[in-house]
């Protein structure tokens, strides 16, 4: 999985009055969690741009100016119910040896061929919760729909991974065709049967009836 690097510096005071001075200067008070103590941080608002703005997953590396530098992942962001400016961030520290669980976008490869009949696709699930090695973890989590005729579902236990486990039941259905008033026959076969009727040399029985006349 890709990661963003964050460069920040450690908090003095994180009393409200301070906090509230941090986001005047452009600044987002954050707090990392995980390891023997809470660390307690703040980084530009902009340099959170490419993580929080975008439907990718993505592993942190936060480089504290004379602080350290710590493995991580977004466990909680606050934004304001106006402005949306984020006001806070979480973080929880990762270690390459403990397992995680993190939420993986899902990329649906494909289209279907009931929606091509006229169905229509419905996306149950546009991410995945998944535990894994922090290594192991994907960018996101292919999904083939390509073949799914009108009624069929794409369940859980077919996207199934040695290494990750789903955080979620096997049946879980993380899309299916349905479908719609505008419905294109899917089976071909009747198409088949229909020009076997009409083999080189048969005539109908209305142009039988019609040259039988004109011999007449």
């Amino acid at each position: 999985m890709k990661s963003i690097t964050i460069n920040g510096s450690q908090r003095e005071s994180v009393g409200k009055k301070a906090t509230k001075a941090l986001r005047n200067a452009g600044q987002v008070p954050c707090v990392l969690y995980g390891g023997d103590k809470a660390v307690h941080f703040s980084a530009a608002e902009l340099a959170f741009s490419k993580l929080v703005y975008t439907p990718n997953a993505h592993t942190v590396v936060i480089e504290i100016e004379g602080g350290g530098t710590f493995n991580a992942i977004l466990q909680d962001i606050q934004f304001h119910p106006v402005t949306d400016i984020i006001l806070h961030i979480d973080f929880y520290q990762v270690f390459e040896d403990k397992e995680i669980t993190m939420e993986i976008p899902v990329n649906f490869i494909g289209n279907p061929k009931g929606v091509r009949n006229g169905g229509v696709l419905r996306k149950n699930n546009r991410s995945l919760r998944v535990k894994a090695l922090p290594g192991n973890l994907p960018d996101y989590i292919d999904a083939e729909i390509e073949d799914m005729k009108i009624g069929d579902k794409l369940y859980i236990s077919t996207l199934e991974n040695e290494a990750y486990t789903f955080m979620h039941p096997e049946n879980g259905v993380v899309c299916l065709v349905r479908r719609s008033r505008a419905v294109v026959v899917e089976d071909e076969d009747e198409d088949e049967e229909g020009e076997e009727g009409t083999e080189a040399g048969d005539v109908p029985s209305t142009q039988t009836d019609d040259v039988a006349a004109v011999k007449e």
